[in-house]
């Protein structure tokens, strides 16, 4: 019996996003502006992971981050790693903070919100229950869910 894999090439330099809930796959290319980039992308949804049964995994090529870009995939992936990549070899590893806040990314729930009627943008302050986030409007004051920030 023949066995068959995919073989994906190493990526010499960039960023690595490893342990994102196979679902918020593609939330997490919207949050990171990364649709229509001229960089490699290479995204693997439904892969095996034995911490997390199926997960996705995003690799771009010659693409670095600030740490505040990419804190807010932990909206959807709090448990995701990122890896950067030189020549190669991980240089460095790194885990996802929740930030205090969030501007421009979520959408607030409220339908009378000025931020879903003007040209203004969003503004949360992020509340950690535990097992789930909420967003807190600046505007509206009104909380918005996990299941509706996007």
């Amino acid at each position: 019996m023949s066995r068959k894999e995919l073989v994906v090439s190493a990526l010499e330099n960039g960023t690595v996003l490893d342990h994102i809930p196979a679902e918020n796959v593609y939330k997490a290319l919207d949050i990171l502006n990364l649709k229509g980039i001229g960089q490699q992308i290479t995204i693997g949804i439904n892969l095996t992971s034995k911490f997390f049964g199926k997960k996705g995994i995003i690799k771009i090529e010659d693409k670095f981050f600030e740490d505040d870009e990419l804190n807010k995939l932990a909206l959807i992936a709090p448990k995701a790693t990122v890896n950067v990549i030189r020549d190669f070899k991980v240089v460095e590893k790194k885990k996802l903070v929740m930030p205090e806040e969030i501007h421009g990314v979520a959408k607030c729930r409220n339908p009378k919100c000025v931020t879903n009627h003007q040209p203004i943008k969003t503004w949360f302050k992020t509340i950690d229950n535990g097992n789930e986030i909420s967003l807190l409007c600046h505007y509206c004051e009104k909380i918005t869910d996990s299941k509706h920030i996007f």
